[in-house]
This record gives C-alpha cells, structure tokens and sequence, in this order.
C-alpha cells in the first residue's frame, strides 16, 4: 500500500516520537532531547537518542536511526504498512485509500503549496515597492524592525482586484488552483453562473500562516485604514485548517524547546512583538478560542503553556472559554497557565511602553488553572448565605466532573475543599475533606463528627487498632488479579476506569492499568507488568503482589473461572462499601437540611446501597 508524502507527515505531526517510544522505554530528559538504553542492542549506558524537535531516533552504539514509523518497524517487528495503520489508528488519523483520485489529491497539494509560497514572496515584494510604503511605514510605526519583518515574511496586497491573480496566472499557475488556495475568491451570482475570480486580499498587510515545517499554508491581512473586517483570514482549504493551526508555530518551536515555555497570545502583532522583545517561543490561535487541538499541540512543547490575554472583559472571557476547554484534555503534569495584563494593555503595547522585563514579570505571575476555575464561579455572585455557598459548591462541581483524568480529578477536589475551607469553614481541613466540603464524586465530604447511630469507615476504625485497611486490601486484590488476568482488566476496564482509589500510589496504578489496556488490548501479564514499570510503577507493583500473594484467586496460575469469581466478588464488596458511604454522606446531609429533596436523596442511595448487598449476597451464594 502506497501512502502519500502529505498523509505521511500529517501521521508525524500528530504523534510525538517521545511520547510513543516513552510507552516502550524508560526515557531520561537532557537538555532538548531525551535519552534511553537502546531497545535494539545490549548496552548499560545510554546511547539511545530521540530528538522531538527533529522527530527522528538515532543510537550512536549500533546506528540504528529513523522516525517513529521506523521505532515501531524495528521494535514490533511489523512491516511499513502495518506500523504506519497501527499509528494512525493511536493517532486518530483514518488511513486513505490508495487510489488514482488520491494520487492526484497529493498532487495539487503539492501544487497547493507552490502557488501560496509564491504569492507569500510577491507579498513579500509589494511591500518593498512604492506601492507598499504605507504599510511599511505602519508596520515599522508598530516597532518592527527589519529583521523581524523578515522573519515573519510580512508583506503587502496592493488595493487592487487582480494584481495577484495577473502575477501568479502569468507565472503559470492556473486560476482555479489560486481558487482553491484560497487566494482568489470566485463569486456566485444569483444566476447561478459566477463573474470572474478576484483577489481575495486587498489593500492589507500580509501575515504569511505556515505549518511547523515553516511552509506557507494560508494568510491573514489586516486592512490599512478604516474598514472592516479588521483582520481576515483565508478560508479552509486542503492545506489550511484553522482550528488546528497556531500562528508563528515554525519560528516559535526551537526557542519553546530550550526554554520549555510556550506562551499564547491572541493575535499575529502580538506574537511578533513578543518575539521581537525576546519571547520567541510566542504563538497565537487564529482570531477564534483556542481548539482542543491546538491545546494538545502546545502541550507537545511545554507542559503547562501560559495564555497571555489582554486586560480587558474580552481577556477575561476569552481566559473562561480556554480554562473550560480544557478542562477534559487534563493530564497528570499537564495544564494551563493565566496571564492577564494590566487593564488596557496587550502584549504588543507593554513590550513596546515598558519593555521586556514588564512582561516576563506578568508571565511569572500566571495564574494556574485551578485559580481561574474558582474565580469564574465566584465572580459576580455573593457567597454571604449558606443557599449562596451551597450553590458555589455546586457549580464548582459541575465544573470538576468535566474533568476526565481520575487523579487529576481527585487532586483538583482536595485543592477545592482546601480553599472552600479557607473561605467558609472552620479550620478543620487536613488533607481530606474539610467541614461543609467539596462535593466529591461519592457524596457531599462532611466533617469528622458522627451523626448519632452512623458507622465509622471501616478503614478509620482498622487503623485505630493497627490493623490493615480493608479498603485499602480490596483495591490491591482487585489490581493484583487485574495485572495477573489481563482479560479479565479488559473486561471490567471501564468499572475500573469509573473508579477512584483514595490512595494515590494505588489510584496511579489503577489509572496506568486502564490506559494500558486502552492502548494494548493484546497485552498479556508479562507485558502488562513491563509497562507498568516503564511508567515508575515497579514499586508499588511488588509491594502490592507481594501483599496478596496468600490470596490464591489472584495468582497468575489461578483458574480462569477461580479468578473470575473472585474478581466479581471485590468488585461487589468495592461497589458495596461506596454506596454505603454514599447513604452515609445522604443521612449526613438529611439530618442538617431536613428537606423533601435531601429526604428523596437518601432515600435513593439507600435502595443502591441495597441493592449493591443484595448482588454481593447472591455471589456469596
């Protein structure tokens, strides 16, 4: 199966070379590149390079060198058709038919890509001509230096209907292919016959958009003067997809490499004063909110890239709309930074008024994402009543279960509890849930003092007498039977997945064992615990074998019907004891706020909880 060039490097743009042999070996980070013993000969010391930057692996002990099609050729043992299906499918990317239409779709995206490089260098030569003086004068009125100007490749559309179209038909590129670019729009009269095609960009400063190999892919123009629109994009093409296209990405990778910063502002003038002022690492979406896509594009450069917005109410939403966003994309190391500028400034205008230094001292005031998430609720609302808090609680909530990640989750709800304990509680807050707490994702946390006739938790009444946690002991027998029955992990990998263990080094391994079987549905026990491992889980892993061991159901060698029912039989008791202290946090909630709806709360989780004894009773049987 033949794969077009275009196809090829899309694959490659979408996955991080890191990121897949990370899943394989155990990677050390020095300086811009990362560092490993190599897969593919003996060796005790590192000689096994991957550059992300470059997107390619190269051993200086055997000379084993390509990109992450060729890692995962060599190391899966699968031929160049496989290894490319077996990435896109990790990728998302469907794998195209080898046809002749396919053939000639790569053609005229090659085409695609000569005709806008050309019009980018006859910007680029307008803007030097007579004709293009004004916006020269604009741009260097704007504190551009030459260099800079060069750098982005600005350039100049004379205020003409057919000076591009004259220029680049005269070249020999045909008309419909400037069409299609996008360079030429092609009216649609009411006949239904159409005029002749015209430039699309007229009397504008030209902003050259390029893909992160620094190819021109489309434009923006901002018009000279008054006139609307202000700025204005190229339409969607083949080669130019806004929403997943960050602007100044080509000249912006190297520097956010070294620096493992990437910073986002909101506009192309922003991004090239910022790099003009030594914030080279500076790159903007397309006049839209940042995609999901470009987030997971600026988390392939910096684990928590800082958005830079203007300090004004338009900021301030554009900050929500982002923090909103992303909240499902969280990974473990993983976020977003918030920096908004004094009231009436942008990037552009506090480097050009205060330099430099006055920016970087916003950066490093950039607020986490967590503190963003709390102040888009509080604001605008009073919190002076227990109804008010009750409701700040609950839209905190709301917000929090958006969160996809399991440990991000629970870490993101004890740093919500701590600061609503902060505002409104007692003092009482330890770690855990504070007193009026957070709403968690099995009930409302309350403080530590019983209600008359409520159980204590299992678990606290076990390490009052110095005995293990039985909790504790049924989370560990169900990941040790998970890690030593992989099919039985493959077919409870979403209870497991819906499942929070408080324990973090627990809840990590749960975690890891769901991805695992995301990722590898064929992996069997021993894969499994090599993964683990490469994750920094080894530890954990045999300590928590070694704890189950006597608990025969769970060894590798049980037999598949012996480890079946007793997986079932944890995963009853897990279900059992978290709906009990599910009624619990409803009997807690009903003795404070004698209501009918805390009334018909109880009374529900009381029928799960059950129902939950009654199922566990029947495998008992």
């Amino acid at each position: 199966m033949a794969f077009s060039p275009q196809f090829l490097e899309e694959l490659r743009n979408r996955l991080s070379i890191a990121d897949v042999i990370g899943r394989k070996l155990r990677l050390q980070k020095r300086g811009r590149e990362y560092h490993a013993l190599c897969p593919f000969h003996n060796e005790k010391t590192p000689s096994f390079t991957i550059s992300e930057e470059k997107g390619f692996f190269h051993c200086f002990g055997c000379g084993a060198h390509g990109d992450v099609v060729g890692f995962v050729m060599r190391n899966e043992g699968l031929s160049f058709p496989e290894a490319v299906e077996k990435l896109a499918q990790e990728a998302g990317l469907p794998v195209p038919v080898s046809a002749p239409e396919d053939r000639q779709r790569a053609q005229r995206q090659t085409s695609g890509l000569a005709v806008l490089e050309a019009a980018a260098a006859w910007y680029e030569e307008r803007l030097r001509s007579a004709a293009g003086r004004s916006a020269l004068d604009y741009l260097k009125g704007r504190g551009l230096e030459e260099t800079t100007i060069a750098r982005f490749r600005l350039g100049y559309a004379p205020d003409s209907r057919g000076a591009l179209k004259l220029a680049l038909t005269g070249a020999g590129f045909p008309e419909a292919l400037l069409v299609e670019a996008g360079l030429l729009i092609q009216p649609d009269n009411a006949n239904g016959r159409g005029g002749a095609p015209y430039d699309r960009f007229r009397g504008r400063v030209m902003f050259p958009i390029t893909d992160r190999r620094g190819r021109v892919i489309a434009f923006g123009g901002r018009i000279l003067g008054d006139g609307e629109p202000k700025y204005l994009n190229s339409p969607e093409t083949p080669l130019f997809h806004k929403g997943r296209t960050l602007y100044g990405l080509a000249q912006a990778l190297k520097a956010a490499r070294e620096k493992d910063e990437i910073i986002v502002a909101e506009g192309y003038m922003d991004v090239i004063a910022l790099a003009q002022a030594g914030f080279a690492q500076s790159v903007a979406p397309l006049g839209t909110a940042l995609t999901e896509e470009q987030m997971v594009e600026l988390w392939r450069l910096a684990p928590e890239p800082v958005l830079c917005f203007d300090g004004d109410a338009a900021g301030e939403r554009a900050a929500a709309r982002a923090a909103d966003r992303a909240l499902p994309l969280l990974k473990p190391g993983q976020s977003l930074r918030f920096a908004l500028l004094p009231p009436g400034e942008d990037p552009d205008s506090l480097v050009r008024e205060q330099g430099g230094a006055a920016l970087r001292e916003v950066i490093d005031r950039a607020r986490p994402l967590v503190a963003v998430l709390w102040q888009m609720e509080a604001t605008g609302h009073r919190l002076d009543t227990p109804e008010r808090r009750a409701g700040f609680r609950e839209r905190l909530r709301e917000r929090l279960h958006r969160i996809a990640d399991r440990t991000v989750y629970q870490d993101y709800r004890i740093e919500m509890d701590r600061r609503l304990d902060a505002e409104f509680g007692n003092g009482r807050y330890s770690g855990g849930s504070p007193a009026g707490g957070f709403p968690g994702r099995s009930g409302w946390a309350r403080g530590s003092k019983l209600l008359p006739g409520q159980r204590t938790s299992a678990g606290g009444e076990a390490a009052r007498r110095g005995m293990p946690d039985p909790s504790r002991l049924q989370q560990e027998i169900a990941l040790a039977v998970a890690i030593n029955h992989p099919d039985l992990l493959a077919q409870h990998a979403e209870e497991l997945a819906q499942t929070v263990f408080p324990t973090g080094k627990l809840d990590q391994l749960r975690q890891a064992l769901v991805d695992a079987v995301a990722l590898h549905p064929e992996l069997d026990s021993q894969m499994l615990r090599h993964y683990l491992s490469q994750q920094g889980l080894s530890g954990v892993l045999d300590a928590l074998l070694h704890r189950t061991k006597d608990k025969r159901f769970t060894l590798p060698d049980a037999p598949p019907e012996q480890a079946s029912e007793g997986f079932l039989h944890i995963l009853a008791l897990m279900r059992e004891r978290e709906a009990r202290r599910e009624t619990d946090a409803a009997a807690r909630r009903l003795a404070e706020d004698m209501t009918d709806e805390a009334l018909a709360q109880f009374e529900a989780k009381q029928r799960v909880s059950l129902e939950g004894e009654s199922r566990r009773r029947d495998l008992d049987r």
